[in-house]
């Protein structure tokens, strides 16, 4: 049985998922002078959304429609071209593992956490958690949708000082397309493995080598 309660509680900043140590490529874009004000958030976010975003929401739908997990982590492997963004998608799956096992026990969480035991790709568990939860893919795909803004503007706010209010604004004015990206993603699961959105972000994948490399940053990614 669907619970909005329990999509409120996966999609809290506040659940215990390592989020909070990643800016989604915003302390990269910030250091590159792409990110300097709540415009260029704004942009950051619309762009990310429709490419990155779109591509792991519909990861997550599958994994919560029951789509093969051991296919899905494979299509996130091959659509993550960047080393340090398919590490840093297993480190935060690992995460979101323990969190969500103690939260929801099931059998698929407990045979995808056996399989990969470093973890698997963070859509994939998330999607699966949404399902061990009683959600569907839309809810699974709207949580990465607002995962996908969400933790950039919360970077920024940090990053730059920037008004924590602007910050939220640019989320306001996101929700609609966040609506449509969550259900363009979930429409796709629905058709298989083979349909789902392979959207990238070039730009996004090299800061993220870039990033990795620094000596000293704020953010894991």
């Amino acid at each position: 049985m669907t619970t909005r309660s329990a999509l409120l509680v996966l999609a809290d900043g506040r659940f215990p998922a390592g989020g909070h140590a990643h800016s989604g490529g915003a302390e990269a874009a910030v250091k590159a002078g792409r990110i300097r004000d709540a415009a260029d958030l704004e942009s950051f976010c619309r762009g990310r959304l429709h490419t990155t975003g779109l591509t792991s929401a519909a990861l997550a739908a599958g994994a919560a429609h029951g789509l093969d997990p051991y296919a899905l982590d494979a299509a996130a492997d091959a659509r993550t071209p960047s080393p340090a963004l398919r590490d840093a998608a297993r480190k935060l799956g690992r995460q979101l593992m323990r969190a969500a096992r103690i939260a929801w026990p099931s059998n698929e969480l407990d045979l995808l956490a056996g399989a990969f035991p470093r973890g698997a790709h963070q859509p994939v568990v998330l999607g699966t958690a949404a399902r061990g939860a009683g959600l569907g893919p839309e809810d699974a795909a709207h949580c990465i949708a607002y995962e996908t803004v969400g933790g950039p503007a919360t970077a920024a706010v940090r990053l730059l000082s920037l008004d924590p209010y602007q910050a939220t604004a640019v989320l306001a004015r996101l929700a609609p397309e966040m609506d449509r990206v969550a259900e363009r993603a979930a429409a796709a699961a629905r058709q298989g493995v083979d349909a789902l959105p392979a959207a990238s972000a070039p730009l996004l994948d090299l800061a993220a080598e870039q990033h990795a490399a620094w000596p000293v940053r704020l953010f894991a990614s």
